[in-house]
């Protein structure tokens, strides 16, 4: 199977993405095959920026040796540019030290800079405030490990350096990170609790969604629990144990359950017309850098979402 076009790219300049394929030439450390084969990541970027990788279908090791016809599989982070302007914009910091931010992400502020929004983002105020802390910003990229849909709000955490976001990266590459989200949807699941596990590809017929598989895709597993029923709208608890994009949204469609304002993946809404993405990362639990113990970083439900309930409870 021959990479994406997105993922041959000279090294140090991989934009973030996906590789599947066969080993060529064995014999070589699995980083140095990405780094000196494959030319997809230097193996500095290897270390902080590698979300995934498998071997034969199994997860492995950067040092894991390599044999002629091995499967590898590989994803990473996309860093932001190297142009990155800082900006002093708000934000609800719920922890922050000199190694990593975690912030309250607000509703619809998008997290890296990209096409259609190149300012404004979280990528850009984190290296405000790394400069206001009387540290350089020369060559700073913003060690988000993980993302959050635009449309979706909550905990996200962030790094100052490189050697704190491979620390947190490798949590998150082995899933021993604990994630919770909100969400309303519209009817209610038949079971109360339940696990969808699907593989996930993109949309052949629209490049901005992804949709279910049977064969081909990722393999992506979510965890639910129906908190509250009112017949034609529930509030759930997610706890996804992968990190496919669009996940949740993609298996509560999947469901029968889309989330409620989902302007993607959702259906047109009479009753709450108005309503944006009901999707809502609650707490995060994990290490830190230098620390043994878990630490569980925690958000209440957002206005919108209370505005929401509180309609449904004196309608019922």
């Amino acid at each position: 199977m021959l990479p994406s076009k997105e993922a041959v790219l000279p090294a140090g300049k991989a934009p973030g993405g996906h590789y599947s394929g066969r080993v060529g030439e064995g014999g070589l450390r699995l980083d140095r095959y990405v780094a000196e084969k494959l030319k997809l990541l230097s193996r500095s970027q290897l270390k902080a920026r590698v979300l995934e990788i498998k071997v034969n279908g199994k997860r492995a090791k950067l040092s894991q040796p390599l044999k002629g016809g091995d499967a590898l599989e590989l994803s990473w982070t996309d860093p932001p540019p190297s142009d990155l302007i800082p900006e002093d914009l708000p934000l609800d910091i719920l922890y922050e030290d000199d190694r990593v931010v975690v912030v309250n992400k607000s509703q619809f502020m998008v997290v890296h800079p990209g096409a259609g929004n190149p300012r404004g983002t979280l990528a850009n105020a984190l290296l405000y405030r790394r400069l206001a802390r009387g540290r350089g910003g020369e060559g700073f990229r913003p060690g988000i490990v993980h993302r959050l849909d635009k449309d979706t709000s909550g905990v996200i955490i962030a790094a100052y350096d490189d050697e704190a976001l491979a620390f947190l990266a490798d949590q998150f590459r082995s899933r021993r990170v604990r994630k919770i989200y909100g969400a309303i949807v519209r009817g209610t699941p038949r079971e109360a609790a339940g696990t969808v596990e699907t593989r996930i590809i993109r949309d052949s017929r629209n490049r901005l969604r992804f949709t279910v598989s049977e064969s081909r895709g990722r393999i992506a597993l979510t965890r639910y629990r129906v908190i509250r029923s009112w017949g034609a709208y529930s509030l759930l608890i997610l706890r996804p144990r992968t990190g496919r994009t669009h996940q949740l949204r993609v298996h509560l469609r999947h469901l029968g359950h889309p989330i409620l304002g989902d302007p993607v993946y959702g259906f047109r809404e009479d009753r709450f017309p108005q309503a944006s993405l009901m999707l809502h990362a609650k707490s995060l639990s994990l290490r830190l850098p230098g620390e043994a113990d878990y630490r569980t970083f925690r958000t209440p439900l957002p206005d919108r979402f209370l505005e929401v309930l509180g309609t449904l409870r004196r309608t019922r």
